[in-house]
Order: C-alpha cells, then sequence, then structure tokens
C-alpha cells in the first residue's frame, strides 16, 4: 500500500522533498528536486545558511544563484530551521557530514541527531534515504530500529533505503543530473521506489539489492583513489631519488589503452571523502577481525606528503644558504583542490603547520579562501589565523620560497616563473615552457 501511494505521489510530482543538510551535497539535490517540479524543504540547523537561501543566495560554487531564485519564484523551495516540518514531507533524505573523531574512528552524531529529529516528527508513508557516507549496515543496523521504535513497520509504515552521494565540487562536467545515482533499499519495496523518484533528476539510476551494498560501493570508490593516490605519491618519491620527471612518466604510462589508469602525486589529499571514507571501510573491518593493510599503508603515505613537502622547501632553500626558520615562504592555493574554496581536510593546512612550526614567516595567496583558521581536523599546531594576501608583484619577489599546493586556474605562473627565487611545485602547475624560462630554482614533485 504504502509502496504504491508514494509511487503515485512521485510519478505525478505532488510528493514533498525534505532534505536535511544544505551544504555540497544536499543543496544540489534539492535545488534539482525543484527544478523538476517537486516542492522541496531543506533543513538546516546554520540559520546563516537557510536565510542565505530563501533570499536567493547560494553558497555552493556548483549552484547557481538564478537556480535557487528560481525555485523560489515558482514557490517550490523553502529552507528551514524547524524539523518539525518534517511531518510534511513524503521523502526525507539525509546529506549531513559524516567526519572521523581524533581517534579516526567514524562519528555517527550528525547522523544520529538527524534520526532523532526524524523519529520525533516521523509518520506513517514516508520514504527515508540516507546519502551520507557511512559504513555497511548503517541504514538497517542504525537507522530502521530508531524509526521501528516509534512503532512504525518497514513496508508498511515507512520505507528506508540509501543512496551515496556522488559530487564533485568545481567539476562543471558532472554536476547531480549526469552522474549514476546508486540506490539499495531494505527491502525491494524500498529500493523500487527510490530508484522512482532519483530517476525524475539522474539520467541513470543503478539499483542494488541492498542497502549494505550501495553503502560499500562508496567506500570501495573512494578507498580505489585513496589507495592509487598513495601508489602515485610513492612512485613521486622514488622518480625525485633517481632524478627523473615524475609528470613525464605518468603521461607516457597514460597513453597505455588499457590496464592503466592515472593518478597524480600532490601534498597529501584533501576534501570530506578520500581522506575520511576509507577510515569507515577499514574500521568496519576490524569490528570483523579484518585488518585492512592496503588502507593503512595508503593513508601512512598520502598524510605523510605534507611533511615531504616541507622537506623539499628546506632542501630547495638549503641550496640557496637559507634556512626555513626566518624565511619568509609564500603558499599559492589553500584550498583542497582547483578553483574552489572547500577547506576540508586540505594538505595546505598541514604544510603550513609544519612551516611554521620550523620558524618560517607563512603568507598565502587564495583568491577563493579570505582567511585560514587552524582548528581543523587534522592540522598539528594552534597558530594564528592567517589572511589572503593580494597577488603582487612585490609579494612574490619578497618570499624566500613560493610553494604551489593548490593550482587555482587565476594565477598567472609565468608572472611567479619570472619574479620567484625558489618554487617547489607540488601540483606541476608550471608547464615544461614556464620552467624553461624561468630562473628561479624550481622543484617538483
Amino acid at each position: 500500500m504504502i509502496k504504491e501511494q508514494l509511487k503515485q505521489k512521485i510519478s505525478d510530482k505532488t510528493a514533498c522533498i525534505g532534505v536535511i543538510g544544505l551544504g555540497y551535497v544536499g543543496l544540489p539535490l534539492i535545488v534539482e528536486f525543484c527544478l523538476k517540479g517537486f516542492k522541496g524543504i531543506g533543513f538546516e540547523v546554520d540559520t546563516k545558511k537557510a536565510d542565505a537561501i530563501n533570499k536567493g543566495d547560494s553558497y555552493i560554487v556548483d549552484v547557481p544563484s538564478e537556480n535557487v531564485q528560481k525555485c523560489l519564484d515558482s514557490e517550490k523551495l523553502e529552507a528551514t530551521t524547524d524539523f518539525s516540518k518534517l511531518s510534511d514531507c513524503d521523502v526525507i533524505i539525509i546529506c549531513v557530514p559524516t567526519p572521523l573523531r581524533k581517534t579516526k574512528d567514524p562519528d555517527m552524531s550528525y547522523i544520529l541527531a538527524s534520526g532523532r529529529e526524524i523519529q520525533k516528527y516521523m509518520r506513517k508513508g514516508q520514504l527515508v534515504i540516507l546519502e551520507s557516507t557511512t559504513y555497511p549496515g548503517t541504514t538497517d543496523e542504525v537507522l530502521q530500529p530508531m524509526f521501528e521504535e516509534k512503532g512504525f513497520k518497514l513496508d508498511e509504515d515507512f520505507l528506508l533505503a540509501f543512496s551515496p552521494e556522488r559530487v564533485d565540487p568545481g567539476n562543471p562536467q558532472f554536476l547531480t543530473h549526469n552522474i549514476t545515482k546508486v540506490v539499495g533499499g531494505v527491502g525491494k519495496d524500498s529500493t523500487e521506489v527510490a530508484t522512482e523518484l532519483y530517476a525524475n533528476i539522474v539520467n541513470t539510476v543503478h539499483p542494488v539489492s541492498s542497502a549494505r551494498v550501495a553503502e560499500a560501493c562508496k567506500l570501495w570508490e573512494n578507498t580505489f583513489r585513496a589507495i592509487n593516490i598513495g601508489m602515485a605519491n610513492e612512485m613521486a618519491k622514488v622518480c625525485n631519488a633517481l632524478n627523473i620527471d615524475t609528470w613525464e612518466v605518468v603521461r607516457a604510462a597514460a597513453t597505455k589503452p588499457f590496464g592503466f589508469m592515472p593518478f597524480y602525486p600532490g601534498p597529501g589529499i584533501g576534501g570530506h571523502c578520500i581522506p575520511l571514507d576509507p577510515h569507515y571501510l577499514s574500521w568496519k573491518a576490524r569490528q570483523h577481525g579484518f585488518d585492512s593493510q592496503f588502507i593503512t599503508l595508503a593513508e601512512q603515505i598520502n598524510s605523510g606528503m605534507p611533511k615531504y613537502v616541507a622537506g623539499l622547501v628546506r632542501d630547495a632553500l638549503n641550496d640557496q644558504q637559507k634556512s626555513v626558520k626566518g624565511s619568509k615562504i609564500l603558499i599559492l592555493g589553500v584550498a583542497y583542490k582547483k578553483d574552489i574554496d572547500d577547506m576540508r581536510e586540505s594538505p595546505a593546512l598541514s604544510v603550513i603547520d609544519l612551516l611554521r612550526s620550523r620558524g618560517a614567516n607563512v603568507v598565502y595567496h587564495d583568491a577563493f579562501v579570505p582567511e585560514v583558521t587552524f582548528d581543523h581536523a587534522y592540522t598539528i599546531g594552534d597558530g594564528e589565523p592567517l589572511y589572503n594576501q593580494e597577488f603582487t608583484d612585490e609579494l612574490i619577489s619578497s618570499s624566500d620560497c613560493v610553494v604551489i599546493c593548490t593550482e587555482h586556474s587565476d594565477v598567472d605562473y609565468k608572472r611567479v616563473c619570472e619574479l620567484a627565487s625558489v618554487i617547489v611545485d607540488t601540483r606541476n602547475a608550471l608547464k615544461e615552457d614556464l620552467r624553461e624560462e624561468s630562473k628561479a630554482k624550481i622543484v617538483r614533485l
């Protein structure tokens, strides 16, 4: 009965879609539903975010403000901090953060808080979908019992599914509608209804046999990336020791049309997914007596890259008869990836911490990030905040060393090569023609 009722509401677009968490995942999702004609209610604990959305202002790079305004003008979108409105929703989608504790165990507090709010205002006839990345078993081991405590029965009173978020912030090629959506329900009815729901906003939906398969799918994707990035970082160290151009080696290997996929080294790994997700998988594996050695090794390599970069800076300055202590070091780019403002787990923070701990005077330029504070999860220092410096000739030429941590497109790297004395390039931002013309000492991964 509940399956047919929800399918009908989805088919005629009378279903109200609630999304908990209006960040990099939740905001693009709810806007996509509203643009397709569904009524959407976005739930936030941050009043500033809710107010911004209700004014038509987007704070997410992949969501144009005009799309938010279009949803508001059609009276399809509303953002609120009032969680009692969850009872108005036919579908509730959870898109909250899933960080790690300092022990690198899963921090489920945001999912649990969302579950409690849903439990409080839940009514019969709703579909609940978890999109937050988590360990296999969360949907049926954590959320299902919470809802059944209210006396509701799965398939009769509510449906429950997991669909992993797949977001690549700042990538205009892949947005919500053209990224395949994996869906796994806690039961066939849940899978069927959730699949029909997402088919309204994405080109391809891939249903799987269970929520646990969908949960494991997400972790496998990002663990694959973390391990291969770890290999790329390890190979970069080997190539440097052998005085071989790392990037030329990768380009050459990538010409093979089968059996190889290029991954690139860097100063570490950042963002919400790759540094964290493998730990969810290894944590769950440990609960079953299995030690995931590949994941542990990749994490050790990747988390050690900021220290390796700091060592490259030290050696480059030594060659100029300078020490790190007292040197002015300019960091170019502090976001975790190019052309976005996302600072989550950015390796640049650890590079800054390490250089400051060795007495360097560190400044940075990143037009996307006006301020850097040091209360992030994996930084080791507690230094004073830093503020974005204007990209001037004086800033470049007065620096003893320039470290490219993020290769933003708006930076004039030719100008950097003309004015800097020492450059450490961790992203291959300086192409061959720039390196050939530069008088600066250039060190690359």
